[in-house]
């Protein structure tokens, strides 16, 4: 296969640029100009893309593919304006199904409502009064839910919290229906868990929308031995046509005594594990070294103690793993960092060569910025998690701290590479949004004025990395993917214009058309259509 007459951005600096690219079979075996190509190869297929932008496919660096599945299975609160809006879903919902059946949902955020407060749930009570109902919030760290999830759960005014874990009580001490951190887990323990044929199917309609939205592969955080024999059986079937870095949740790393790469199609790498440090600022969960500027007294929560972050980390140093830590709050990051460098210190290990991460990484501690690259651990970051947060994010931390948030500049200057992602379905799935986002830190209607804290955005060039070549390195995949080169996988993104010369605010609008991975064309757009 040849493509022609496009304009190809190839992340390689050698050739930073071509016209078109050759294809053998999964690789890319020619780019350069649309005659040489041409002339060198008898293609069985040529393609012409019409002047159009090709790029190498985007990589989402951390997110969670069956979740985004099971919200387009659920109810969808995302963008729901006040928790009457969200319980008018909730009864919509429950008048089709029977008396008892869970009433699920995700996406719901105080912060966009007029009266920024956790809600209670006497509103769910009404609106669905025969159901047990549990709604994740947007950040997937806290759960609001009605009286009768608490009443089948076991939650009530003698419940004691969990550790890392809080019960959210009104004045009398009686549960309001928040539960923050690792009291969910209170909850997960008596919802029905899905099917194997329901997880299928959330997986199935997830990658469908990320080939609409020009990814090609996904490092999907917190994964258990299920959904990895799940994705096993889609790829023995030639049903998978997506790429999938594992990062495995603490249940199923204790199943592998070491990283299984796979085969030679790359279609599914596992060699990371995922932990949790913290909460999310949201929920006020996230570990803070100073209190909630908006809670006097609340300092978040840390989710582990740090002697058993660091056996983990010698464990999977020995293992051969890459750990992955969630870490939103400056205090939760020094911890973190802390405790990377005792066991690099103690198993005689360059952090280079491990690519340890730190997930989010959003408030940091100014005297631990240049210890990334000191210690060669990866800042994984979301650009779109700034620009959903900055109209709140001074309320919890002050004017004062909130400059440390989100400090990619900082980083890149200091010599880190910045993977980036969209923790969806946190997040659109969406890449093109986060490319806007860290280029601009606007909103997409354009605000603040100039972009929040607008010394901290990244160039364009850096941002295609971040969502292309970078996120291939934090996968131990940069001499297979990322870039359009010789010898690499054929997974390529074409684009209906190109954002690395059009106005910034036509970013968000802009088209996928074309989406390939290894060398074979998943998605194309119908005419008018596309992933937006």
């Amino acid at each position: 296969m040849v493509l022609v007459n496009g304009v190809v951005y190839t992340v390689n600096p050698s050739q930073p640029k071509a016209e078109a690219v050759a294809i053998d079979g999964s690789v890319i075996v020619g780019v350069g100009s649309t005659k040489d190509l041409l002339e060198e190869f008898q293609g069985d297929t040529v393609i012409d893309v019409g002047g159009k932008p090709v790029y190498p496919g985007f990589v989402d660096s951390h997110a969670h593919l069956e979740g985004l599945g099971i919200l387009l299975m659920t109810i969808d609160l995302q963008g729901t304006s006040s928790p009457e809006d969200v319980a008018g879903r909730v009864a919509s919902d429950a008048g089709r199904r029977p008396v008892g059946a869970w009433i699920r949902g995700r996406g719901w955020d105080q912060n966009r409502w007029a009266k920024k407060e956790f809600p209670s749930h006497a509103m769910l009570d009404a609106a669905a009064p025969g159901n047990p109902v549990v709604l994740g919030r947007v950040d997937g760290h806290a759960v609001w839910v009605n009286s009768l999830a608490l009443h089948l759960a076991g939650i009530s005014r003698s419940t004691r919290e969990p550790e890392g874990g809080r019960i959210l009580r009104d004045s009398a001490g009686d549960p309001t229906g928040i539960l923050i951190d690792n009291a969910t887990n209170l909850m997960a323990a008596v919802m029905p868990p899905p099917t194997r044929a329901e997880r299928t199917e959330a997986v199935r309609l997830a990658v469908d929308q990320c080939l609409r939205f020009g990814l090609t592969q996904v490092h999907d955080m917190g994964v258990d031995t299920e959904l990895v024999d799940i994705y096993r059986d889609l790829i023995l079937r030639n049903e998978f046509p997506f790429r999938i870095y594992a990062a495995l949740d603490w249940s199923a790393w204790n199943h592998y005594p070491g990283p299984d790469v796979g085969d030679a199609s790359g279609r599914i790498v596992v060699r990371a594990l995922k932990l949790y440090m913290d909460g999310a600022l949201g929920s006020r969960g996230a570990a803070l070294l100073q209190p909630y500027s908006d809670d006097p007294g609340n300092r978040g929560l840390t989710m582990m103690s740090s002697d058993s972050l660091k056996n983990i980390a010698e464990l999977c140093l020995d293992k051969g793993f890459q750990l992955c830590v969630h870490a939103i709050g400056d205090r939760a990051n020094t911890v973190v960092l802390s405790t990377y460098q005792e066991a690099f210190k103690s198993r005689k290990i360059n952090g280079n060569d491990v690519r340890f991460r730190v997930e989010h990484a959003q408030l940091l501690d100014p005297a631990d910025v240049p210890r990334f690259h000191r210690l060669g651990v990866l800042p994984m970051m979301q650009p779109t998690h700034c620009t959903s947060d900055m109209p709140w994010i001074v309320d919890r931390l002050g004017k004062e701290r909130a400059v440390h948030a989100c400090l990619w500049r900082s980083l890149l200057d200091d010599g880190d590479i910045i993977p980036a992602s969209s923790d969806f379905p946190v997040e659109s799935p969406n890449p093109l949004l986060g490319f806007y986002a860290a280029i601009t830190r606007q909103d997409l209607e354009g605000k603040p004025d100039g972009g929040w804290y607008p010394e901290q955005r990244m160039t364009r060039a850096e941002a295609l990395k971040a969502f292309t070549i970078w996120g291939s390195y934090a996968a131990f995949q940069e001499e297979k993917k990322g870039s359009v080169e010789i010898g690499k996988w054929a997974d390529l993104v074409v684009l209906s214009e190109d954002i690395m010369t059009i106005e910034a605010a036509r970013i968000p609008r802009v088209r996928v058309e074309k989406t390939m991975v290894g060398g074979t064309m998943v998605y194309e757009a119908k005419e008018g259509g596309g992933g937006r």
